[in-house]
């Protein structure tokens, strides 16, 4: 526990010094909320930003934490990550460590997004909400801790990690209903939908932001969060453990 303190810290310092990385993440949710937000008032009526806010941070959560193995590609290059194998800090704390640190520019761009939203209509339920707050944590380990395992498989030719990340990104964001609605879609792609685990992360949020807790689609959003952040950190720890 000592050394993920120590690495989260180490991580955090440059944000906490440099808070602009911060400010620029907030540009393209509020963009996709000016934007698509009245686009989709005119056919899901006046609940929009209830429907919209929830899949915003869960994309959020996506962009944020599926890139962080570009740092460490930067890392590569310049040596720093091979000072860090050198030193008696534990490999797990390296990976785990740099995934729990991308929890709180995350925590603060979705605070910040729902103070935005209250004066134009969306509703905050308090429980439901950290309750979302806290699967999307879970949900942004894994998928951090596998953008980390990407970016050491694939060190030495890194323009192969964008390859990855676009071609895995988007298809997974729209099979999610994040920005459209899938009932209305064909049934192949609600049949896809329902075994991608990002749908099932973002009908979860929507029904915590609602303050509906008790619902069972909630139970299976954290399942399928669960399900990332065991299947990330495992992945993870292992290519970080046979970094060299």
């Amino acid at each position: 526990m000592t050394d993920i303190a120590i690495v989260a810290g180490r991580e955090l310092r440059p944000l906490l010094r440099s808070p602009f990385s911060l400010i620029f993440g907030m540009v393209q949710p509020l963009v996709f909320l000016a934007l698509f937000g009245p686009l989709l008032q005119g056919s899901l009526g006046g609940d929009v930003w209830q429907w919209f806010v929830p899949a915003i941070l869960v994309m959020t959560t996506l962009f944020g934490t599926s890139t962080v193995g570009a740092n460490l590609l930067s890392e590569f290059l310049t040596g720093s990550h091979e000072r860090m194998l050198v030193t008696p800090l534990s490999r797990n704390s390296l990976l785990i460590g740099r995934a729990l640190k991308e929890m709180v520019p995350l925590a603060g761009q979705a605070v910040v997004i729902v103070a935005v939203m209250l004066p134009f209509g969306f509703r905050l339920y308090p429980a439901g909400a950290l309750l979302g707050l806290a699967l999307l944590a879970l949900f942004g380990v894994g998928l951090g801790s596998l953008s980390y395992a990407l970016a050491v498989a694939v060190r030495r030719t890194d323009w192969m990690f964008w390859a990855v990340h676009q071609t895995l990104l988007f298809p997974l964001m729209i099979l999610s209903g994040m920005l459209l609605p899938l009932e209305s879609g064909p049934g192949w792609m609600r049949t896809a939908a329902s075994f991608n685990p990002l749908a099932h992360m973002v009908s979860a949020e929507r029904l915590l932001f609602a303050g509906r807790i008790a619902e069972p689609t909630v139970a299976w959003g954290f399942i399928a969060a669960a399900a990332t952040a065991a299947v990330g950190l495992v992945v993870g720890i292992r290519a970080m453990r046979r970094s060299t």
